[in-house]
């Protein structure tokens, strides 16, 4: 009887999962990642803005997005403007901490990092200019301590540009999409 059971079970999981597959495959689906990637073909060259306030935290937006387009959409990197295909220009627009609780003797216990990422992007070859803002938020405790570390602070904001740069893909894809 068990085995019945069993076997009933596994024929349904094999009919769903192919149905899944027939469906999602019958519809013409494409990661945006595909989308993406034909947007930004050829050779990329990226153009840091170094926040004067926070060059750190800049520096770490770059090397994040390079990670990015390599890792994600194997683009080829290039460090001359001039052998660039597309041109990504990145701007830390703005960064900020804000309290959201407080302790029972009124010290500030939760923060928030918001960091609003400014990308705009040059295809030479299909002549096309985009430009969008993308922003990242990231909770942090301060535990015991009273006072914001740089560290923490560094932390914060990098956990927060690191969010705010997995959307840079969807909005390129959505906007491959546009004419």
């Amino acid at each position: 009887m068990k085995s019945i059971n069993n076997v009933k079970k596994v024929l349904f999981v094999l009919l769903t999962l192919s149905l899944c597959f027939f469906t999602i495959s019958g519809c013409g689906y494409k990661p945006t990642v595909s989308y993406a990637k034909k947007e930004l073909s050829g050779k990329v060259f990226i153009k840091l803005f170094i926040d004067s306030k926070d060059p750190r935290n800049s520096v770490l937006v770059k090397d994040a997005i390079n990670q990015l387009l390599v890792q994600k959409l194997d683009s080829k990197l290039v460090y001359n403007e001039i052998l660039a295909d597309t041109i990504i220009n990145i701007k830390i627009g703005s960064a900020s901490l804000t309290t959201l609780q407080y302790d029972s003797s009124g010290y500030n216990n939760l923060y928030r990092a918001t960091v609003n990422i400014n990308v705009a992007y040059n295809n030479k070859k299909k002549n096309i200019k985009r430009s969008f803002t993308v922003s990242g938020e990231n909770d942090f405790s301060l535990g015991s301590s009273t006072t914001i570390t740089d560290t923490k602070r560094f932390d914060a904001i990098k956990n927060a540009s690191d969010d705010a740069l997995n959307e840079v893909l969807s909005k390129i894809a959505i906007a491959s999409l546009k004419k």
